[in-house]
């Protein structure tokens, strides 16, 4: 009787921890969630719910801005910007090209990933820069014809243990 008491204990835990898998993929994608993306159009309608029928609550207006997804549904996917304000959008604004918001106003990039390799650009606060390569604590970005090394940690849209070769 124990036994089988243990067998269906491990039965569900075994079933716990694949429902907790689960829950960190999209349902529709399969994609990670939460996971980034950027706004593949000039202006996105931001909605209370995942429909046309759901109230516009504002509107995006910044093309490549890097937002979070936090969920899916059908053709629709819930966002959030770096002050956590979002709601649902049309799969179809969005784009899986990586950007990020710089956070630090006049942000120095170098050469390579370490604070003594030279300078090669300084970036305005709220710029956004397209993301490349990340090491545990650099990403090389890019904006306006200049690009380098970043700390990860100034820079919003990219997740703090991401690795991108």
């Amino acid at each position: 009787m124990a036994i089988r008491h243990l067998a269906a204990a491990a039965v569900s835990l075994a079933l716990a921890g694949a429902a907790c898998a689960a829950e960190s993929r999209g349902p529709v994608t399969n994609l990670p969630l939460p996971r980034y993306v950027s706004m593949k159009a000039a202006t996105g309608n931001v909605r209370r719910g995942p429909s046309l029928t759901h109230k516009i609550d504002w509107v995006f207006k910044r093309r490549g801005m890097p937002l979070e997804i936090t969920a899916e549904y059908g053709h629709w996917r819930r966002v959030q910007d770096r002050d956590g304000a979002g709601g649902w959008v049309h799969y179809a604004l969005l784009s899986g090209v990586r950007t990020v918001l710089v956070e630090e106003d006049m942000l120095t990039v170098h050469a390579r990933p370490d604070t003594r390799a030279p300078v090669t650009a300084a970036f305005e606060l709220g710029v956004v820069a397209r993301l490349g390569e990340c090491e545990t604590n650099w990403c090389e970005i890019s904006a306006g014809g200049y690009s380098g090394w970043a700390p990860k940690k100034k820079l919003w849209g990219v997740a703090p243990d991401e690795l991108r070769e």
